[in-house]
This record gives C-alpha cells, sequence and structure tokens, in this order.
C-alpha cells in the first residue's frame, strides 16, 4: 500500500444557522410561530414583546421592505393612510399591510379563537344521572364501572363475559364480597345494572352494537309510534335488507306494502347511531389567519391579519448598554446578533407569505367571484416560477397557512390541485369537478340516483373528460355514499 496526496473539487451547500432558523419559521403555523418566539424570548434577552401602544420594529422592517422593492420596479405605492402601505403590481391585484397601533380596527377584522363553553364528557353527563338517582352504593359504583366501559359513541367495546371478568376484577380490588365460591358480581345482577344504564339519556347508550343500539331508541319509543313496532323487526332481522335498499326483499319478509317500508326506514334513520358522539372530549384546534381577502374597490384584495403578526422588538436597554461598551460586548452582543436576525427572519416569513397569497389571489379570481366551480387548476411550481422561489419554499408556505375569505377560512394548499382535460384542450381543476359532482348529487332524483357512470357522461357534456374510476374517487374523497345507498326507498 502506497499512500498519496490527491487534489480535488467539489460543491457543497452549507446552510448558516440564520438560513435555517428562516427554513424552520417558514414552514410553522401561527399558533407554532408564537410558541417559537415564546421559547426564543426566554432565552434571549435581547429581544422582547412590544406592549400596547408602543412601537415595534417588525412592522416598520416591514413596510419599509415593501416599499424599497416596489421602489426596485417602479411601482409607486399608494397612500391610505398613517399605518397602512398598498403595494400594487403588474398581476391585477393589490396587497395591503395593516399597522397594528392600539386604535380602532376596521369592522371586517377577524378575531380567532374567542370564548368556548367547556363541554361535558359522555361519561361525566351518565355518572351526573346515576348519582341523581335512588339507587344504593353498590348499584351505584356497578354503573359507574359500566360507563367507565363505554367507548366514545357510547358503546360497550367488549363481549358481556369479558365485561363481568374485567368488572368483577374491579370490585375484587375495591373491597366487595360476594358469596363463597361465587363471583362478586354476579353475571344477572351486571345484566340488571345495564339494563338500567340503557334507560339514561342520551337513548342507545350502553349498546354491544347498532342495531342493539337502535333496538333500544325504539324501545324508548311510545307503543303507538307509527311503523315502529315493523322497525323493531327489521332492526332485529333484516338491517342488512334495509341497509341494501332492498324493497322487494322487506316487503316479502315483512308481508307488508311500499309505505310501510318507507315509514319504517325514516323512522329507523331519524335514530342516533352514535348516541355518545354529541358530548366531545376532542381537543379544541384554533386556527388563526395569517391573511384575509375581501372585495375593494371592485377587486380583491388581500391583507395580512394584523392579529397573527408577533410584535417584536430589541430591548433598548440593552442595546443601549452595547453601545456605550463597543469593545466588550461578550455574549451579549452575540445575542443582540441572534435578536436581529429573528426580526429579519419574521419580516421574511411574512414576506413570502403575503407575497404567495397575493399571486393565489391574482391566479383564482373566478373562485372568489363564483365559488369553487369556477378554480383554476395550479400547480405550486407555476407560483415558484411566478415569484422565483423555489416550490419546495412554496410548498413550506401553503402548509398550515390559512386564509380568511368571503366563502370560508381555507389553507393555502386548497387553492392548489391536479387538473383534467377538457374536450376544449384545456384543463379543468379536480376541486371544481368535485364541486359538479356535489351539485349533480344534491340535485338528483332520489328514485333514480345517478350512478358513477352517468355522471361521467353528465361531466363529459359539458366538455369534462373523466373516467368512472375518477368520478367514483372524487365522489368517495366527497363522503357520497354510492348510487345503492342514494336511493330512496
Amino acid at each position: 500500500m502506497k499512500q498519496t496526496l490527491q487534489l480535488r473539487t467539489s460543491q457543497q451547500l452549507t446552510l448558516t444557522p440564520q438560513l435555517q432558523q428562516s427554513i424552520k419559521l417558514l414552514q410553522l403555523s401561527t399558533l407554532e410561530l408564537n410558541q417559537e418566539l415564546d421559547r426564543i424570548l426566554d432565552e434571549n434577552p435581547m429581544l422582547e414583546r412590544a406592549e400596547d401602544g408602543e412601537g415595534d420594529e417588525l412592522l416598520p422592517l416591514l413596510a419599509a421592505s415593501l416599499s424599497s422593492s416596489n421602489s426596485e420596479t417602479g411601482d409607486a405605492p399608494a397612500a391610505t393612510g398613517d399605518d397602512a402601505i398598498t403595494v400594487a403590481d403588474d398581476s391585477g391585484a393589490e396587497l395591503l399591510w395593516e399597522g397594528t397601533s392600539a386604535g380602532g380596527h376596521d369592522d371586517d377584522d377577524f378575531e380567532p379563537g374567542g370564548q368556548t363553553a367547556a363541554v361535558e364528557s359522555l361519561r361525566e353527563h351518565l355518572a351526573w344521572q346515576v348519582q341523581l338517582s335512588q339507587l344504593g352504593e353498590r348499584d351505584r359504583q356497578l354503573l359507574l364501572w359500566l360507563i367507565e366501559a363505554l367507548d366514545d359513541d357510547g358503546y360497550l367495546g367488549q363481549p358481556f363475559d369479558e365485561l363481568v371478568e374485567a368488572i368483577n376484577a374491579a370490585a375484587a380490588d375495591a373491597g366487595l364480597e360476594g358469596d363463597e365460591g361465587e363471583l362478586v358480581i354476579p353475571a344477572d345482577e351486571l345484566r340488571v345494572a345495564l339494563r338500567y344504564l340503557q334507560t339514561l339519556d342520551p337513548p342507545g347508550v350502553g349498546a354491544a352494537d347498532l342495531a342493539d343500539c337502535l333496538r333500544i331508541q325504539l324501545e324508548q319509543l311510545a307503543p303507538d309510534t307509527p311503523f315502529r313496532d315493523a322497525a323493531l323487526l327489521v332492526v332485529n332481522d333484516h338491517l342488512d335488507a334495509l341497509a341494501s335498499r332492498d324493497v322487494a326483499g322487506l316487503r316479502k319478509r315483512l308481508g307488508c306494502d311500499d309505505d310501510t317500508v318507507r315509514g319504517l326506514h325514516h323512522l329507523i334513520t331519524g335514530l342516533n347511531p352514535r348516541p355518545g358522539a354529541a358530548f366531545g372530549e376532542t381537543e379544541t384546534r384554533y386556527v388563526i389567519p395569517d391573511v384575509r381577502v375581501l372585495r375593494q374597490r371592485d377587486r380583491w384584495v388581500v391583507r395580512l391579519n394584523a392579529e397573527a403578526l408577533p410584535r417584536l422588538r430589541i430591548n433598548r436597554t440593552y442595546a443601549e448598554l452595547l453601545g456605550r461598551n463597543r469593545g466588550n460586548n461578550g455574549e451579549l452582543g452575540g445575542r443582540l446578533q441572534e435578536a436581529r436576525w429573528m426580526l429579519r427572519n419574521v419580516q421574511q416569513r411574512f414576506e413570502t407569505i403575503l407575497r404567495v397569497s397575493q399571486a393565489i389571489v391574482a391566479r383564482q379570481q373566478a373562485f372568489f367571484d363564483h365559488g369553487e366551480v369556477a378554480m383554476r387548476p395550479l400547480v405550486l411550481r407555476e407560483i415558484a416560477e411566478a415569484l422565483d422561489l423555489h416550490e419546495s419554499t412554496i410548498s413550506r408556505v401553503t402548509t398550515q397557512k390559512y386564509m380568511m375569505t368571503p366563502r370560508g377560512l381555507f389553507e393555502l394548499k386548497f387553492f392548489f390541485g391536479s387538473h383534467v382535460a377538457t374536450e376544449s384542450g384545456g384543463a379543468a381543476s379536480s376541486t371544481a369537478i368535485r364541486a359538479l359532482i356535489r351539485q349533480l348529487v344534491a340535485s338528483e332524483d332520489r328514485r333514480q340516483p345517478l350512478s358513477d357512470s352517468q355522471l361521467a357522461d353528465i361531466l363529459g357534456r359539458q366538455g369534462i373528460m373523466v373516467a368512472r374510476r375518477t368520478v367514483a374517487k372524487y365522489r368517495e374523497s366527497l363522503q357520497i355514499p354510492a348510487v345503492a345507498l342514494r336511493k330512496s326507498l
């Protein structure tokens, strides 16, 4: 073996800490951004939040950046007030940055979140009813164990034999005693407790399966309720025929006419298959829109949402101290540089969100005028090329960033979608096709609903060439049942 020295040249991309931070901030949602800023504010004394009524450094930096970039293109900013800067470009859309100084806001300002009432859980609701009952302590405890065994929909999620075993284990741990050689809680006693649980609100709770849930609700109806007895027969023995809309089969099995089938169908579909679903325990997820779109002077205007903007500034006390001791900055000097990087990176984040939102609105004018049926095909590459940015940057900007519009709240990704060829050689957005399918299904004759093939034929007559399997995929994404399940009895 012989040792040799070789000289090679290669290109390597190195991400500076500042660039890494910029990329990280860009992909965060507004809530995640605020959490990250809280962490950084705890670590860096040179950065602080501005109080109401005080000036902050982020907004002037962004305003100056927009003004300078606008002047480079030869466009002059329009005057819109002391704390707003408007920038117009050749795309025909308008960008408006609103200041966040203390004072009045526009009537159409979006206020995210808000106060929400505490949600009672299903178990709390049932336990409250048990505590109000006249039952003995043993029976109450037995019911509470049964309530703990319910799933979020109000069903018992395990077979009765396993339930007996589990509750007896809990009873033994709690020190309850049974007869010698027998279970602490006999199966018959548990059945009695279960029947009592099934009389509580909401109706249908404590069921073993869907048929049992529907049966419990039907039995709680008045005996003279029309079609109640026929509905009980169907739920107990013929639920599969009802689910498949087998009208002829139901007539034959029940020995009844079409009016009875329609009546019992209406009665059963009016029941609640998930009695516990109304008692939510899920965590509320708040969405703060990053931008707002509104109609102004016959054009759609994009505004950054003032509520989403962090108010940051350099700590003046520390900055002045460093200014007087230029030769001995030490660690605070590095912290000051990090604080300035943070301000620039947050500024750049909102600049990019604003530019991308403006480009989207400029290309989706028809959507804002007419709705989803007018959505045009749009891909990330088109926006990236228009703004001279990388596709990965557009992907980060459009993920978990939201736009409040007169038509609702949308994630920026909503405005992008694949396209389907049209007969004229153009393209139609998949979002527009979904909207058309939804409209067609909503207006169909329920006695003869449209099949996927018929939907594809109708779209084809409108110039949109789409296969039956594609229609089926879009229909399923809209959670529209198949033709057999949409047929009215």
